[in-house]
């Protein structure tokens, strides 16, 4: 990927060598960690090296009547203003410049516009959010309503107690997923995962980790940190029935709507926090929201967690390890080693994956898959 503000842009970070040495490198690193645990190769699932993320905030950096976009820089110390940003997918790049001239011409979108978030499909669904540092009145919903039709986009307003909504608050991906078309309801500030390419890497190496299982030995699925259903409903096709728990309302939201988008009848989604869903299944505490679910009639035999940077907590890790098979999708190694300690006194590593969600950069996504031993 080419960009004229590499080492100054503090989002691309990895800029000295080619994409294929980072994406090794990032592998190699990977494979230390887990070494103590699996002493095998590692997958690697590269990235596009250019129009990969479908999610991008910009800030807003005023000179006199002309506005720029910035990012913070490699430095960590202020910010720098940019001509380029290649890594957004195609849908979000045909549009923000234009949209940056645009609300540059008009005083009432400009003045105290101190951000722009881009949420995008690849199918060419844009929903734009412009944040203030001001109320947005009467004047300023005049000047913005146009920007919808001007640009083919969804539009969102935000300044502080204010959210103004003038069509809908969110897209729809589209994506192939094992052969099958899967449609995703994403909302904005909800949780996406960024670079959709990738992403369908890692549900189907999820699936084939889970096609590794005789159907008649799988069981039923439970999911922690289930999302939009993102894993869930693809995965879903492979068990009879299937438990989901999140902690995000609007998730939950979201994760309803998609499985009727897929016409999906097999999961109960259901908002509870991983520590909720443990005391839960260990009947340590009974809760209303699984008043209409009968958790005696589920025969789990494969779990997927996808936990925040902090990795499991110590009940959730103990509880997993009742299972038959674990698939632990990770996005920070360091904790997914740590509790592979726990994890492997009762499993063992069967394989391992990097999936390259963020380029350029130091960040890791990386799956492991875990069957018990004996």
């Amino acid at each position: 990927m080419h960009c004229k503000h590499m080492g100054e842009c503090g989002s691309c970070i990895l800029y000295d060598r080619s994409y294929e040495e980072m994406l090794e490198e990032k592998g190699k690193t990977l494979g230390s960690l887990l070494a103590p645990f699996y002493d095998r190769e590692i997958a690697l699932f590269d990235s596009p090296t250019g129009h990969y993320r479908a999610r991008a905030e910009f800030r807003i950096w005023h000179d006199g009547e002309k506005i720029s976009y910035a990012m913070g820089n490699i430095a960590r110390k202020g910010a720098v203003t940019i001509e380029m940003c290649p890594k957004v997918i195609e849908p979000i790049e045909s549009r923000m410049w234009r949209l940056l001239e645009t609300l540059e011409a008009s005083e009432i979108l400009r003045e105290r516009l101190f951000g722009v978030e881009f949420l995008a499909s690849t199918g060419d669904d844009v929903l734009v959010t412009l944040l203030y540092h001001k109320p947005l009145g009467d004047a300023w919903q005049e000047a913005a309503k146009g920007l919808e039709t001007s640009f083919g986009i969804s539009l969102i307003g935000r300044s502080r107690k204010q959210k103004i909504v003038f069509s809908r608050d969110f897209i729809t991906q589209t994506s192939i997923i094992d052969g099958r078309e899967v449609s995703y309801r994403q909302y904005e500030g909800g949780f996406t995962q960024p670079n959709p390419f990738v992403n369908v890497k890692m549900i189907e190496w999820a699936i084939a980790q889970v096609n590794t299982i005789d159907p008649s030995q799988r069981g039923d699925f439970l999911e922690a940190y289930c999302g939009l259903g993102n894993f869930t409903i693809p995965l879903s096709k492979y068990f009879d029935k299937v438990l989901a728990t999140e902690i995000s309302k609007s998730s939950i939201k979201a994760a309803l709507e998609n499985c009727d988008l897929n016409g999906v009848s097999n999961i109960d989604f259901i908002r509870l926090s991983s520590e909720e869903m443990t005391q839960a299944l260990r009947k340590e505490r009974e809760f209303n929201r699984l008043r209409d679910v009968d958790l005696d009639s589920y025969d789990f035999g494969v779990v997927l967690v996808d936990p925040p940077r902090a990795g499991l907590d110590a009940a959730t890790a103990e509880l997993i390890k009742g299972f038959e098979h674990i698939v632990y999708i990770s996005c920070n190694p360091n904790t997914l080693a740590r509790d592979l300690e726990t994890l492997t006194l009762t499993h063992e590593v069967r394989s391992a994956a990097l999936f390259d969600q963020f380029p350029y950069t130091h960040h890791m996504e990386s799956g492991v898959f875990l069957v018990r031993k004996g």
